[in-house]
């Protein structure tokens, strides 16, 4: 039997976009042990994974340099035969050229990717998705075919939004880690106006996201919408969207929670572009950015904390 250990410790959509390479590992080796490694924080997205066998969490916060000594010596004891290392920074770069597996693989950004047994590119931009770049790792055990990502919601998560799915709805997910990666709110309130009033509008997102929801919530002056922001587990959100109308969604997490579930997604870019390859691959989906050719976009890779021109025309110029 093989053993597998897959690292992903960024942020919540690239663990999602991981768990490509998890179906397509089991696929090829369903007898195989496939663990992962993921930030603290994260590990409710894999609860209950029917082909992961352990999820290692490495907590980054707290003590993040004695916690990954702790994590390293971890995964060497565990004798991995191979490390799939996904994640492109030294931390994940350290563990995999400290833990013995016979096989390391990783891309070529990492720094210590000197001590990889194969290193792959990773270039942004070429229209490539992040799914096929992943899949590049593992193509010398599988295939060349990259597999959709997948969640797995219990059955508690479907009893838990049960409640609301009594009527026919839509999903609105308006927040994102980066200020620049969000539809604004004056956006959100207009798509909320333009919605049939036959259909629940669910407000997404953490507890941080709560405020902002109520926000938006207030000034639609929709007495269909409810915010759910804070109230739902990442996996109980996940169900919900499966059955949704429509979902729509940022360039964000919750748009590779819409692709995991193949649930129906319209995702609005703003200062990130489609071609970065982090788009949607739900089946039914939809990329919505400005017609107007603005020099200022995209303006980085991950989206920034205010727009650096002032004017956020990326955000404000989408037609929703």
């Amino acid at each position: 039997m093989n053993k597998f250990l897959i690292i992903q410790t960024a942020f919540i959509g690239d663990v999602i976009l991981a768990t490509s390479v998890v179906e397509k590992l089991h696929q090829f080796y369903p007898d195989s042990k496939i663990d992962f490694l993921l930030r603290k924080g994260n590990e409710g997205l894999l609860e209950n994974h029917p082909i992961i066998d352990e999820v290692l969490v490495w907590d980054k916060k707290n003590k993040k340099l004695d916690n990954l000594k702790a994590i390293t010596k971890s995964v060497k004891k565990t004798q991995y035969d191979v490390i799939i290392n996904l994640h492109r920074y030294a931390s994940s770069g350290l563990i995999t050229a400290f833990s013995g597996a016979k096989q390391k693989i990783g891309f070529k950004k990492n720094p210590l990717s000197f001590s990889f047994t194969k290193k792959v590119e990773h270039n942004i931009g070429d229209g490539t998705h992040e799914i096929e770049r992943n899949q590049k790792l593992v193509s010398d055990l599988t295939d060349k075919q990259a597999t959709n990502p997948k969640l797995y919601p219990s059955n508690k998560d479907y009893s838990d939004v049960e409640e609301f799915k009594n009527s026919d709805y839509v999903c609105m997910a308006p927040t994102s880690v980066w200020f620049t990666k969000e539809l604004p709110k004056e956006q959100w309130v207009k798509l909320i106006s333009k919605t049939s009033d036959k259909l629940k509008i669910y407000l997404l997102g953490g507890p941080d996201d709560s405020a902002q929801c109520e926000e938006i919530k207030l000034l639609s002056q929709n007495k269909n919408v409810v915010n759910l922001s804070g109230s739902l587990s990442f996996l109980a959100s996940a169900a919900l969207m499966q059955n949704a109308k429509m979902n729509y969604v940022n360039d964000s997490a919750p748009l590779h929670i819409a692709s995991s579930m193949n649930a129906p997604v319209t995702a609005y870019f703003c200062s990130t572009i489609p071609s970065f390859g982090f788009g949607p691959l739900s089946s039914n989906s939809t990329t919505i950015e400005t017609k107007e050719d603005l020099k200022c976009r995209p303006c980085g890779l991950h989206g920034k904390k205010e727009c650096p021109e002032g004017h956020y025309d990326c955000g404000f110029k989408v037609e929703v």
